[in-house]
């Protein structure tokens, strides 16, 4: 072996070690006999370097795994006496293999299984255990052995081909009719030989055990002598997690609904017996998690016994199930009550679908109702945060505590349909009791009280958030808890989980102010004040932005008497952040986004004249306009690029800003009624110099094509005078990403404005066009991924064009480029059609080429059209299915067939007799198409429904590939 390049596999060794030790191994791997030297340095202890022994078996792994057959019934024997001869060394070794060393052993030791159990190497099992014997160290590699085995076998995570499929069922079944009772006496030998002694190796046998027992025969491990074993187990230490695991798979093993309540019953006894139900004695958590699991497996377990004997009709069954299942409830309880989250978590879906049996009884004992009443407090003390979390800096800890009330809130759900009613008295008196005393009650408890009405809303769902209509109990009772949170001061609490779930609450209960319209003057001056927009925590006033723009937007009806006192108000958050070192704003640009998008709210939604309106707004947009054009300047003369970038961001959160206030508009209420489009011409003036701006072009045509967008929506034709001016500022020196953003907006002019846009369409189609193909001919390296995508995206943005032109009643756009500019856009098409394996761009193709015609492929089209029909469209229909890389099996591909399928349609549609006699006499005979098959296609084409030749053109096609 190469001495220097395995000193490259020691972890420290330095990087041009390293690689060639990789160079290295990819060299031994293709060689022929590579294998033979690393299995000799295996079996003969060569090396005493870990590394260099992982190496050797990565090499036997990668030889078993993909060179396997090509290798001689020697050379096949000499691996398998390698990997034994290395076993038996295991037991002589003065020290144990490292642990990576025995795994990866273990994993070859399972690839030669799978590979030679059905064949060559029948008696795998034994011969190992008849190496290993009861010798600790070689029972540490068995039971590793056995894990891979089963790794291979039935690992869930790892996806099998139907073959791997096929050969796993088979090596399971002969495994159960050959060895399994043999491996399963191995393992109670193991266990009760190295129980008291080693419990490193009894762990590692249960955890053998725990996942066997899913496909192996249940009686062989559900049997007294083991389960004694394993409860024994459950009151040792060092044991009782790995035992208590195994007890789980064996609960989870399917299994008659009779006999899975025997099992379940007599183990519960057993476990009650030894006194593992008493909880309060128990302070080892990371056990009671395990153990918590457990009792879930079981209820689980028991419940979906009772499922099953109900649907069978079995009610004595189902009803001694259901007093099983009865009898675990108060466990269940300690185990959801329990102040460690992770038992907690465990037994939360006993708990679910126990409340899930309750919903379908027709009536609920005085236990039960006491039941649901106590998971229902349960749950209502867990929501409860604890003292650590760190809500300024949340991490893994914190996350995982939100994951769990999310789970809570399942259960909250849950119980709501169980028992409406219980579920808001509950929550009445926690929220009441709490609201009372807020200022001497703990932030934990304030927080959860408000919490729990805001899930209401959730756990009794109405249609269109009408919870204070309907049901009077239930509407005066959400009423009276509105009355409270928005009276009782608690949005002063200086916590700001309070703070968030106050104003979570008032905007998710929007409808409540319409009832008593009087509060929402005392919550608009929360939002406004310190409490909400000028807390001194940034999360709470980040929050807080969008909030407020929901409410105000939802109460619009409400909002006009305080419409100025607000907008005045706001007046300072509404500042364009300057970018000048250690300013420090209280709100992002994004969160001013929803503060703009309020200001717009309110001005338009108000009940002013359209001249107050307009006066508003332009107080609203004329400090953005003048600082844009301050820094605008300021942009010209930057020479820094850090400056620079700074400056254009800034310009762009300016242009979003105004753009924002633009969503306030409708169709009921338009900028025109309004009186704003004078406002933002103004705006688009201002704004479209920033085209011209030769530095961060990317960032400021974004942001101006955005608002230009925004504005082809609000000011309608008025717009039109601005497009061509900045189209062509927008089509100078442009890359693939620009036109594809570019094209989207002359899309949505065409689309809008149709042929009051005709005359610029046509003198700017050209220009665009070599714009696009200027950018697609550039030569890009074979591997740029990136590159390819760009270029494919900006071809399908170029054929939407086109379709968006032919669709909306325009070729004349087209027509009028000049016959050599005409055949040139029709060759992309029939190319795009054909040529790119795109379906998406394929199916736009068809689209176009179908428009195109019915607009010209009658007697009166364009001179030499139907020439062009027959010599390119109609071979395009046949060449692009044909294509290896159409695939009939994708949906995106069936799409595009069937607009091809429109296509020939269409060409029959206005061509007549004479298509059918072109396809019939001369075109499909010239693909040497059986005489029969045309006649059947040219029927089907003449069939009146259109899906009937759809489905024949697929069926054709299908055909016709090998």
């Amino acid at each position: 072996m190469d001495e220097q390049a395995l000193l490259g596999l020691n972890p420290n060794a330095d990087a041009d070690f390293r690689q060639r030790a990789l160079a290295y191994f990819e060299q031994l791997k293709i060689s022929q006999d590579a294998w033979q030297v690393c299995a000799e340095a295996l079996a003969q202890s060569i090396y005493s370097d870990d590394h260099i022994k992982f190496f050797c078996f990565q090499v036997l792994e990668h030889q078993v795994k993909f060179k396997y057959s090509e290798l001689t019934e020697v050379q096949q024997q000499l691996i398998r006496e390698t990997l034994i001869t290395w076993l038996q060394a295991q037991m002589l070794n003065p020290q144990p293999e490292k642990t990576f060393i025995r795994n990866k052993a273990a994993q070859v030791f399972a690839l030669l299984f799978v590979t030679e159990y059905l064949t060559k190497w029948p008696k795998f099992f034994f011969d190992i255990l008849s190496v290993v014997d009861l010798n600790p160290r070689g029972v540490d590699m068995y039971l590793r052995i056995l894990m891979a085995v089963d790794a291979e076998l039935v690992d869930r995570d790892v996806v099998h081909t139907s073959e791997e499929a096929r050969r796993n069922t088979l090596l399971k079944d002969t495994m159960r009719e050959q060895c399994i009772p043999s491996l399963v006496e191995s393992w109670y030998q193991i266990l009760q030989n190295y129980q008291y002694s080693n419990s490193e190796l009894t762990c590692q046998c249960l955890e053998v055990v725990g996942a066997y027992v899913s496909w192996i025969d249940l009686s062989l491990i559900a049997n007294e002598r083991f389960i004694n074993m394993l409860l024994g187990h459950m009151s040792v230490e060092v044991l009782r997690e790995e035992a208590c695991d195994c007890l789980f798979e064996i609960v989870n093993k399917g299994m008659d609904p009779i006999d899975k309540t025997k099992l379940v019953e007599s183990l519960c006894q057993v476990l009650q017996s030894a006194g593992l139900f008493s909880i309060d004695q128990e302070d080892d958590v990371d056990f009671l998690a395990r153990f918590s699991k457990l009792v879930n497996g079981m209820g689980q377990a028991l419940i979906a016994s009772w499922t099953k004997l109900i649907k069978s009709g079995d009610m004595k069954s189902a009803q001694d199930a259901l007093q099983a299942i009865e009898a675990k409830v108060s466990l269940m309880l300690q185990l959801l009550i329990h102040e460690d989250d992770d038992i907690s978590s465990n037994i939360i879906g006993f708990c679910y679908d126990y409340l899930h049996i309750l919903k379908q009884l027709s009536a609920l004992s005085d236990q039960q109702k006491t039941n649901v009443e106590a998971i229902m407090l349960a749950v209502m003390k867990k929501l409860t945060y604890d003292e650590e979390y760190n809500f300024e800096n949340e991490g893994e800890d914190e996350a995982m505590f939100v994951e769990y009330r999310k789970q809570l809130k399942l259960l909250l759900d849950r119980l709501a349909q169980v028992s409406p009613e219980l579920l808001l008295a509950s929550v009445r008196r926690v929220f009441n009791t709490t609201l009372q005393n807020w200022q001497t009650t703990r932030f934990m408890e304030v927080e959860v009280a408000i919490r729990l009405l805001y899930m209401l809303a959730e756990a009794l769902p109405v249609s269109h958030g009408a919870h204070f209509s309907g049901d009077v109990t239930k509407a005066t009772a959400l009423q009276d808890m509105m009355r409270t949170l928005v009276t009782s001061g608690v949005s002063a609490y200086q916590h700001t989980s309070v703070t968030l779930e106050f104003f979570e609450t008032v905007v998710r209960y929007e409808k409540f102010f319409a009832v008593e319209p009087q509060h929402i003057p005392a919550v608009l001056m929360a939002f406004l004040d310190h409490r909400g927009l000028r807390h001194s925590s940034p999360k709470v006033r980040s929050r807080t932005a969008y909030l407020f723009s929901r409410f105000v937007k939802s109460l619009n009806k409400q909002m006009n008497p305080f419409i100025e006192d607000v907008l005045n108000r706001i007046q300072d958050l509404l500042e364009l952040s300057p970018p000048e070192n250690g300013y420090q704003a209280l709100l992002s640009s994004d969160d001013q986004l929803f503060i703009y998008e309020t200001a717009g709210v309110l001005i338009v939604n108000s009940e002013y004249s359209a001249e107050r309106k307009q006066a508003l707004m332009r107080n609203l947009l004329t400090p953005l306009m003048e600082k844009f054009k301050v820094l605008l300047e300021k942009l010209m003369m930057a020479q820094d690029e850090d400056r620079q970038m700074a400056l254009a961001d800034c310009l762009n959160h300016a242009v979003g800003f105004a753009s924002r206030t633009s969503k306030a508009f409708s169709n009921k209420q338009t900028v025109k009624q309004c009186g704003c489009s004078e406002v933002y011409l103004d705006c688009l003036q201002t704004f479209l110099p920033a085209l011209s701006c030769p530095l961060q072009k990317e960032v400021l045509r974004s942001g101006v094509r955005t608002f230009l967008h925004r504005m082809i929506i609000c000011l309608e034709e008025e717009v039109l005078p601005f497009i061509p001016s900045a189209s062509e500022h927008m089509l100078k020196d442009c890359e693939a990403k620009d036109l594809q953003e570019f094209i989207p907006l002359i899309n949505q002019i065409t689309a809008k404005f149709k042929t009051q846009v005709s005359p610029f369409l046509q003198q700017m189609f050209m220009p665009l066009l070599h714009a696009i193909f200027e950018v697609l001919l550039l030569p890009a390296e074979d591997n740029d991924q990136s590159a390819a995508l760009e270029k494919q995206m900006l071809r399908r943005s170029y054929f939407a064009f086109l379709q968006t032109v032919t669709g909306s009643g325009m070729s004349e756009v087209i027509a009028n480029q000049g016959a050599e500019n005409v055949e040139r856009v029709l060759f992309t098409v029939i190319q795009g059609a054909v040529d790119y394996p795109d379906p998406i761009s394929q199916k736009t193709c068809f689209i176009i080429l179908s428009k195109l015609v019915e607009l010209w492929g009658g007697k009166d089209g364009p001179v030499g059209f139907a020439d062009f029909v027959y010599k390119h469209i109609v071979p395009a229909c046949f060449l692009a299915p044909l294509k290896q890389t159409f695939d009939l099996a994708d949906a995106q591909t069936v799409l595009a067939l069937s607009e091809c399928a429109v296509t020939l349609k269409t060409i029959h549609l206005k061509r007549g007799p004479e298509c059918i006699q072109y396809l019939q006499q001369e075109y499909l005979p010239s693909l040497q198409v059986a005489p029969e098959i045309i006649q059947e296609f040219c029927q089907a084409l003449q069939q009146p429904d259109a899906k009937v030749f759809k489905n024949y053109l697929k069926v054709f096609f299908q055909r016709a590939k090998p």
